[in-house]
């Protein structure tokens, strides 16, 4: 299963990393009625602006494990910042560069996830409670349950591809 969770990381930085937040592109696929591997769906979704500088767009949620596979988009069984019980959110965040004249406080928070991130283009900060990583284009995150934010103090919109797994406490 991770396997396939980083290669859909993988497939989908490659296919997002140069779109504009408007035209996030999900291909869901599935099983036609003869047992045929078909695209149930092919659809643009847009970033939802959370705050001036944070726009974030949910791609598909689950809520079991192991992962059963649904010809329903699962994106509405978005609970919060984390993943349904026993479940993961894969999603795409944009952060725009910090202003400095009117900076926006960082969002901190901690959630019982394990999160994989890939930074797929610009450049953002990971603070943590005492210090900050430096993270670019390409760039790979393991976020275990940590209290965190993220702060882009480049000059481009920095993109994280995102994956939530609910986790034991």
């Amino acid at each position: 299963m991770l396997r396939s969770i980083i290669a859909s990381a993988v497939v989908m930085s490659m296919a997002i990393s140069y779109a504009s937040a408007s035209d996030i592109r999900r291909v869901v696929t599935g099983l036609d009625a003869n047992d045929r591997s078909m695209a149930v769906s092919d659809r643009q979704l847009s970033l939802k602006e959370i705050q001036p500088d944070l726009s974030l767009g949910y791609l598909w949620v689950t809520d079991t494990f192991p992962v059963s596979p649904s010809k329903a988009d699962t994106r509405d069984k978005v609970s919060g910042i984390s993943p349904p019980e026993n479940g993961t959110q894969f999603g795409v965040v944009e952060f725009q560069p910090l202003d400095p004249a009117n900076p926006t406080p960082p969002i901190w928070h901690r959630t019982r996830t394990v999160d994989y991130v890939v930074v797929i283009s610009g450049e953002v900060d990971l603070v943590l409670d005492d210090s900050a990583v430096h993270l670019k284009a390409g760039d790979t995150v393991v976020q275990q349950a940590t209290n965190h934010a993220w702060v882009n103090r480049g000059k481009d919109i920095c993109r994280l591809l995102f994956v939530l797994m609910d986790a034991k406490p």
